[in-house]
């Protein structure tokens, strides 16, 4: 984890409007506290993707069981602070540290491994391993991330024979609230394509 990267981003939050108009207001925001969430627990941004934000909230509201019902996006200033950077080298061997004791744990306990789905949707192994190292450094009595963040290459080729996926994206999750420093409403024009 380090302080090495410019200390704010601009990330993008998808959601329902009735949410976003509440956090432009000045509500707080709701962490996601899934099985399944790729980054952990916390407040999920599109680092400077706001078309990406809006489109992850029209793929949700199509979701049984949505929360999502008018697709809507919000930008927010975070300070990354005390960041675990998974596009870092440091950052992977902190999650390899934390894989290492996850199996370890989960061998003495009898209980299997979490795995993701083949999809790689659903991350419900990367989310066992970012909780484990939350543990570890609880336990090692170390400072938690404020921030996680890292790349996740998704959907198909962006064009024939192409190294790029058009979905792939830059990802944040918030785990200190107060890292967020300020929202701000996303014009219409920077969410649409």
């Amino acid at each position: 984890m380090h302080r090495l990267a410019s200390s704010f981003v601009l990330g993008y939050h998808g959601c329902d409007r009735q949410v976003g108009e509440s956090l432009l207001k000045g509500a707080p925001f709701e962490p996601s506290n899934n099985e399944y969430d790729w980054l952990g627990p916390g407040i999920y941004f599109w680092e400077a993707n706001p078309r990406r934000g809006l489109e992850f909230a029209h793929e949700s509201s199509k979701r049984k069981l949505s929360s999502i019902n008018e697709p809507f996006v919000v930008g927010a200033v975070v300070e990354l602070g005390l960041c675990l950077d998974l596009t870092t080298s440091s950052g992977v061997d902190w999650m390899r540290i934390a894989y290492k004791s996850l199996v370890e744990v989960s061998l003495a306990a009898g209980v299997p491994l979490s795995a993701n789905s083949s999809d790689q949707l659903r991350r419900n192994l990367d989310c066992a391993v970012v909780r484990r190292l939350h543990s570890i450094l609880a336990d090692r009595r170390l400072p938690a991330p404020d921030t996680i963040k890292g790349v996740f290459t998704e959907g198909g080729p962006a064009y024939p024979g192409a190294g790029f996926l058009e979905k792939t994206h830059i990802q944040i999750a918030v785990c200190n609230q107060s890292c967020i420093k300020g929202v701000f409403r996303v014009p219409v024009d920077q969410s649409r394509p």
